[in-house]
């Protein structure tokens, strides 16, 4: 079975995205310890991300485009190895 590799890049990183945008506004306006540590670790990893609303549209495409492009990755060596060793 092969994994389509664009439709799995476009849904991991809209997963992640969208939870980090959501995640973020709810920290930042509930003001409410949710993972506030986790967040905070990874102002120091995506580049112009903050917790904040600003912040949160940030971690909404850095986010996309991070785990969108682990997610290629993933299935292209799944597609790989699946060909490779399974038959």
């Amino acid at each position: 079975m092969k994994l389509s590799v664009k439709a799995f890049g476009f849904a991991g990183g809209i997963l992640w995205g969208a939870s980090l945008f959501i995640w973020t506004l709810l920290v930042s306006i509930t003001e409410v310890n949710l993972g506030q540590t986790f967040l905070e670790s990874l102002v120091g990893l995506y580049p112009a991300y903050s917790i904040s609303i600003v912040g949160a549209f940030a971690g909404l495409i850095v986010g996309f485009l991070d785990v969108g492009i682990a997610c290629v990755i993933f299935a292209l060596l799944y597609n790989w190895a699946s060909e490779k060793f399974i038959k």
